[in-house]
């Protein structure tokens, strides 16, 4: 697997990676807000499924800000005391966003399992919304990542982060039609 695809052929640069700053911009800024959305709406309604997309898609915000920092610092040029310059660091960008993934769904585990100790009833219909939206947000922002995914591992961890919140959003909206099927 090709990890960062950038270089150069004689006279003639390519740069098959591509600028990724508003992309991760746009995303950050539309994760935040909708953040922040979903967590309101998910205490008001007592739905678990939207406070658990509302921590993932908050994981998916740190982690969109670690991959979009390790990008600048792959660009850096090498100096004497780094002599491959920091392109490492867009690897450990990508370990790191596995690594939040993995908290966030334990953490989804742990309240999923609380709730079934104690179980709280749901306002069915305004999940359905919410979540909604959050199945365009995170489909429209992986979308602007879909093009270098296979040649930077740091891009593809990203694109793959928020395909799955995007399918945590589905699964809320799942959840909120069974809620509201069966009471």
């Amino acid at each position: 697997m090709i990890l960062s695809h950038n270089h150069s052929h004689g006279g003639h640069g390519h740069d098959h990676g591509g600028n990724y700053n508003r992309a991760f911009a746009i995303s950050i800024a539309l994760n935040t807000g909708f953040v922040i959305i979903e967590a309101v709406y998910g205490i008001l309604a007592n739905s678990l499924a939207l406070l658990a997309d509302a921590g993932h898609n908050l994981s998916d915000v740190l982690g969109l800000l670690l991959a979009w920092g390790a990008t600048i610092l792959a660009r850096r040029r090498p100096t004497a005391r780094h002599t491959y310059g920091l392109r490492r660091s867009s690897i450990l960008a990508a370990l790191l966003n596995a690594i939040l993934l993995l908290v966030a769904s334990g953490a989804i585990a742990w309240e999923a399992i609380q709730r079934f100790s104690e179980p709280s009833s749901v306002s069915g219909g305004r999940v359905i919304g919410v979540a909604a939206v959050g199945i365009t947000i995170n489909t429209g922002s992986a979308l602007m990542f879909m093009a270098d995914r296979h040649n930077d591992l740091n891009i593809r961890g990203a694109f793959l982060h928020l395909i799955a919140d995007a399918a945590v959003s589905l699964g809320a909206v799942l959840a909120d039609r069974a809620i509201v099927a069966t009471g």
